[in-house]
């Protein structure tokens, strides 16, 4: 059984703990935990916006706090994010997401990541061993 407490991650386990331009994100699982998916929980700053493609991860994602918007850059159609909706990645759709007020997201990730990815210029993760 894993089990973590958020708190004592943001305090001392700075390694899983990762940020770039406007968001920030507690890496609760990584692929080195072996549950075949990572789960984070990320934080975006209040007008902020960040295009993104997953390549070669599907991800899902858990509005918890604050709002802003998604937008489907292949269809151009937007969806409100606010707390209570779901948005799933399931064709490694390229997207816009906007923060309006600050987001408090909970995120899947598959395949799980490592911790060590950082978004290339497409918005994408590169796959990496665990």
């Amino acid at each position: 059984m894993i089990v973590r407490d958020f708190n004592k991650i943001i305090e001392s386990e700075r390694d899983r703990v990762v940020s770039d331009a406007q968001w920030s994100s507690v890496r609760m699982l990584l692929a080195s935990d072996g549950m075949g998916f990572s789960f984070h929980i990320t934080f975006l700053e209040p007008g902020s916006e960040h295009t993104f493609e997953y390549k070669n991860h599907f991800e899902s994602v858990y509005c918890m706090q604050g709002t802003g918007s998604i937008t489907d850059l292949k269809t151009g159609e937007t969806h409100e994010i606010k707390p209570g909706v779901m948005y799933a990645l399931n064709e490694h759709d390229r997207h816009t997401l906007r923060a309006t007020e600050e987001l408090v997201m909970a995120c899947v990730f598959n395949p799980p990541v490592t911790g060590n990815e950082v978004h290339r210029e497409d918005g994408s993760y590169a796959l990496e061993d665990s």
